[in-house]
């Protein structure tokens, strides 16, 4: 598994003489979750570039006195480390060739005319922003291909001088790949391990918020209440985003012995445990026998809860849900199954009466952080499905989704059957004939 590089959040340089006019941009930025450095004057921008130099974009007014956009653009592109740093100028000569042409020139990627558009501000710098992630991802990548690529180099100089060292340097590669898989899930256990550390100042937060609340309830405005709802309401989000971030990383470490599970069972304790969402909701549940499946225990319980919990969060507003579980015994050949050891599965499938979705994104609601609604609109992270559809590749198995707007979906689970052992299969056959 490649771990997942988190991203820091990028850094703005704002540049205006007029404090009302960082102010503007600042409100319109901000939500973005940027971080915002402001600077009013070309030459206090140069003396914060003195010191800081990892910046995704600058937005810069072109006229300021003493010192203009285009005059402090030309200063900060004399030194090598920012000349990769984008400046959007921000101007009030409207499609004047001759202004662009000089702030092109200078080397500005793009320009902002007044009065400023909230949503084509913030769309372009959106862009400017993505693009920077993506170069840092990219260069982080480079470096660290740059330094495998350089220790294969040296291992190859090192052996190429007999066939004995040629033979000696295949099983040594043979032996990176095993390192690298081992470094991946030892990447998974730091991800774990960083999550596990992060719940314990997010449990404070959350407490000495709560406290503040009740100590300062009697005093506060509606908007300081407000504020205050807020806080709790990201956290919360954060806090689950971190345990099921723990929950994913966990998957790969989780090595449990594969035996018999009466899925039935571990069905039925799963909505146990579900008993008040389900109640909430109004939810009625059918079940149909489900077969025994070789796997883990330990993730077919988390496989359930995310399946479910997804067909209760996407029900449709005033229509109790109904979920229908059920199981179906699969030979025949398919795409997916080609490409697996066996043709034989079996198929439990999760169907709802939901909301749906349109069938194109049947495989884009796998992916991690992949949502197709906004956050607000219904609550989660992102992670249930790409969880459920990595326990499943743990099993050898896959997992499909059919759906239309407005009809409902339905999860299809495949897992390998186990099949028995030869000399008891002759009997059973003797058996039956």
């Amino acid at each position: 598994m490649v771990s997942q590089i988190i991203n820091p959040p990028a850094k703005i340089l704002l540049v205006d003489d007029r404090e009302d006019n960082l102010m503007s941009m600042e409100s319109l930025l901000q939500p973005a979750g940027y971080q915002l450095v402001k600077a009013t004057s070309g030459k206090q921008a140069l003396k914060v570039l003195l010191n800081q130099i990892d910046f995704a974009l600058i937005l810069m007014d072109v006229q300021m006195p003493n010192l203009n956009g285009f005059e402090t653009a030309l200063l900060i592109y004399e030194r090598e480390k920012l000349r990769d740093i984008p400046i959007i100028f921000i101007t009030a000569h409207n499609q004047e060739e001759a202004q662009v042409f000089k702030g092109y020139k200078i080397g500005a990627v793009d320009y902002i005319y007044k009065p400023v558009n909230p949503d084509l501000l913030r769309a372009k710098v959106s862009v400017f922003i993505d693009l920077y992630q993506q170069k840092r991802l990219l260069k982080l990548q480079e470096q660290r291909l740059s330094i495998i690529n350089n220790n294969l180099e040296a291992e190859v100089k090192e052996r190429i001088q007999s066939e004995e060292k040629v033979r000696n340097l295949n099983l040594q590669l043979i032996h990176n790949i095993d390192k690298l898989e081992e470094a991946n899930k030892e990447l998974d256990r730091v991800a774990f391990m960083a999550s596990h550390d992060l719940q314990e100042p997010l449990r404070k937060i959350l407490m000495f918020n709560d406290r503040l609340f009740e100590q300062l309830k009697e005093t506060l405005n509606e908007e300081s209440i407000s504020y205050i709802n807020r806080i709790r309401l990201t956290a919360t989000r954060l806090q689950q985003l971190i345990k099921d971030i723990m929950t994913f990383s966990k998957i790969s470490a989780e090595k449990g012995e594969f035996v018999s599970c009466d899925c039935g069972k571990l069905l039925i304790e799963t909505l146990n445990e579900m008993g008040d969402i389900i109640k909430e909701k109004n939810a009625q549940i059918k079940i149909d026998v489900l077969p025994e499946l070789f796997g883990n225990p330990n993730l077919f319980r988390p496989l359930f809860f995310n399946l479910i919990n997804n067909a209760l969060k996407y029900s449709k507003k005033n229509v109790p849900p109904e979920i229908k579980i059920y199981a179906e015994r699969h030979s025949a050949l398919s795409p997916e199954t080609e490409l697996k050891n066996t043709d034989k599965y079996h198929r439990i499938f999760i169907e709802d009466n939901g909301i749906g979705f349109e069938q194109k994104y049947s495989d884009q609601i796998f992916m991690m952080f992949k949502r197709l609604h906004h956050k607000n609109e219904y609550e989660g992270t992102g992670i249930g499905l790409a969880l459920c559809k990595k326990i499943i590749e743990e099993h050898n198995g896959f997992i499909t989704a059919k759906s239309a707007p407005g009809e409902g979906s339905t999860f299809i689970i495949s897992i390998p059957v186990k099949e028995p052992a030869p000399q008891l299969e002759t009997a059973s056959s003797l058996k039956n004939n």
